[in-house]
Formats: structure tokens, C-alpha cells, sequence
């Protein structure tokens, strides 16, 4: 699975150039995260008409229609091999409520529960990458439209299948387009996007136990630390 990640980058103009959207549609709620945590707001990339549109949305996703989002925290991820079985993801899914979801790492652990230790998947780079994401729209109120997405997991790489089971779908830049085009419905087609990262994708950190508590929101979240990880 995957329960927290990073977006770190600070210069909106780069991040705006890695996203392939104007400079200015990075608003100034932006600010840079060392912890998103499940059902922080963050923000998804998707297509309007033909343009990248970025927007806010809570992290954990809520079906349209519900009277609640009691259960948004058990949606964060959605399995890639059941989104079509799966009712809480299948409205989106066949209706091709498809996003990005913008980060430059995730995290996952790794030792006893009493001291377990983080590790933070990132690009060689640093660079800001995309997850593969589904996003609905509901009503906590009459008058209120809240916009939540999930992201989805596949089956983990070499990197990282010594440290998880699970890893979140990483989309590539040359197909970002057709994962995002609403007018794409060649579901069959589009589960080619779903399968793990290649190996040389990102790299395992070790960091600092201070990520563990989702009060941590800060740089010495990703601080590298000695801890022997486990081999590829």
C-alpha cells in the first residue's frame, strides 16, 4: 500500500515545468510536504477538454452519493487488479475519473512494530514524479462539493519488494495524456499503465523515525539515516 508520501519541491516554477502546466496554475495554497498523511488535503493532476488542470482534493476517496466519509481512511489505495470490482472504485474507474497525483517520494516500513524504521522511495534525482489516481466528488452539506481521490497500488518492483508487497502505480511521462484523456475508454488498454515501476524508477532512503507521527511535517522528516536495508 501506501500510506504517506512527499512533495517537497518549493520553486513553483519547477514544479509547474514537471507537471506540464502553466506557472500560474500552481496557486498559492501550494505549499511544500514532507508527510501527507490519509485524508490531508493534497492536490491531483487531470485533463480538462485538452489542458492539465491541478486541483485540491482530500486524500482517501469518497463515492459520490455518500452521506459520510467515516470510511475515507480505508480508501486511500485501490488495488489495480479489482477496480472494476471493487463499488467503492468502480463508478470512477468505468466513468474514467482518472488523475495524477503529484509527489517526489512515499514511504514504508520496515522492522519490529516497536521501533519500526521508515524508508523513502524517491527518484535518483529528487525530481517530482506521478502516481496513477482515481477522484470522485460528494456532499458533506447541500451547498458543499468536497473532491477526494485514492491512489492505485500494483505489485512492487525489484527496489522495492524487499521492504512491501504493494507499490503505488508510477505513471509514465510519455503516456501521462492518454491516462488522463476523459475521452480514453479503452479500459483494457489503459491496465497497461498499472503494472510496477521499472527498477531503475526510484531508490530506497532510509530517514528519520520522525515521519512515524503524521505531527511531523518538516525536512528533517526525509533526513537519510544508518540503517542497513534489505537487499534487492
Amino acid at each position: 500500500m501506501c500510506g504517506r508520501f512527499t512533495l517537497t519541491e518549493e520553486n513553483t516554477q519547477r514544479l509547474a515545468l514537471a507537471l506540464g502546466i502553466p506557472e500560474d496554475a500552481v496557486t498559492d495554497e501550494y505549499r511544500p510536504r514532507w508527510n501527507v498523511a490519509p485524508t490531508d488535503l493534497h492536490w491531483i493532476l487531470r485533463m480538462k477538454r485538452e489542458d492539465r488542470e491541478l486541483l485540491p482534493a482530500k486524500w482517501g476517496l469518497v463515492r459520490f452519493g455518500s452521506e459520510n466519509a467515516k470510511d475515507a481512511f480505508k480508501h486511500i489505495n485501490a488495488r489495480g487488479e479489482s477496480l472494476d470490482k471493487r463499488p467503492v472504485f468502480r463508478n470512477a474507474w468505468r466513468r474514467n475519473r482518472r488523475c495524477a497525483v503529484p509527489v517526489d517520494g512515499f514511504f514504508e516500513w520496515v522492522g519490529p512494530k516497536e521501533a519500526r524504521q521508515p524508508v523513502w522511495f524517491h527518484r535518483p534525482d529528487h525530481a517530482p514524479f506521478l502516481l496513477g489516481g482515481l477522484y470522485e466528488s460528494w456532499q458533506p452539506s447541500p451547498d458543499e462539493w468536497q473532491r477526494t481521490f485514492t491512489i492505485i497500488t500494483t505489485e512492487p518492483n525489484d527496489v522495492v519488494r524487499p521492504i512491501h508487497d504493494r507499490m503505488p502505480v508510477v505513471l509514465p511521462s510519455d503516456g501521462l495524456d492518454e491516462w488522463l484523456f476523459q475521452g480514453n475508454e479503452d479500459h483494457e488498454a489503459l491496465r497497461a499503465f498499472l503494472g510496477p515501476a521499472p527498477n531503475d524508477t526510484l531508490v530506497p532512503t532510509a530517514v528519520s523515525p520522525r515521519v512515524n507521527s503524521v505531527k511531523n511535517d518538516d525536512r528533517a522528516c526525509v533526513e537519510p539515516v544508518d540503517y542497513p536495508l534489505p537487499a534487492a
